[in-house]
């Protein structure tokens, strides 16, 4: 199921290039703004009850879309290194589940904190912020393989998992507060949205091990990370 949902995001981007090469920019904007999700459509759909209509349906075609080409390939190496070990654990069906309301969520968060923005909202980094919080709860003892940058050098290092996730879901806290009263996202980058998503999957990930569902079935294979 990862394999499909990164195959289903290049196939969007794919779509996103054609949109782009038939009607330039301001083609691609429009993309965005009917199929992203956007605050202010949102917030103004909820008031009315409208929780099945076009700007809702946007919380999860946007998971899909990515503004460019860094965007679309650092959200898939995360996804390709976290979400298949959560997938292990879940199984592909209540892993596609999950990453769909953890991705929903992040984006109600985003909502919450800036309703009546016009920024259409695109990338899989709220649903992929799911994982995160599931793996940092269901693998926490797992090590990632790492290059880390040492001024001029760089070397290939084993960090654990907690240190490395803890470490960006602090920095979005800081990055989210940071831009508290600003338009959406601070530098394109829905803070928010992470931060929701991580939550979501923090608690998923600690009901599966109250039930006993997250119960160990080994450590899961190192990762490794750019």
């Amino acid at each position: 199921m990862t394999w499909g949902l990164i195959g289903a995001c290049f196939a969007a981007f794919a779509l996103e290039l054609s949109v782009t090469a038939s009607g330039g920019d301001a083609a691609l904007e429009g993309f965005f703004s009917q199929w992203g999700a956007v605050p202010a459509d949102i917030t103004r759909a909820f008031e009315r009850g409208d929780y099945l209509g076009q700007a809702t349906l946007g919380m999860v075609t946007s998971m899909f879309l990515h503004a460019g080409w860094l965007h679309l390939l650092g959200n898939m190496l995360f996804l390709w290194i976290f979400g298949n070990n959560v997938e292990d654990r879940l199984g592909p069906i209540l892993y596609l589940l999950f990453y769909l309301v953890g991705g929903i969520a992040a984006a109600v968060t985003q909502v919450v904190i800036d309703p009546n923005s016009g920024v259409p909202l695109v990338g899989a980094s709220g649903a992929i912020a799911a994982a995160l919080g599931a793996y940092i709860v269901l693998f926490p003892g797992a090590r990632i393989l790492s290059l880390v940058f040492l001024g001029f050098f760089y070397q290939l290092l084993e960090v654990p998992a907690l240190i490395l996730l803890g470490f960006w879901f602090g920095l979005q806290l800081l990055s989210g507060f940071a831009a508290l009263g600003a338009e959406t996202a601070q530098g394109g980058v829905a803070f928010f949205a992470h931060i929701g998503g991580f939550a979501f999957g923090l608690a998923v990930g600690l009901l599966l091990r109250v039930v006993g569902a997250g119960g160990s079935r080994g450590r899961p294979a190192d990762g490794s990370m750019g």
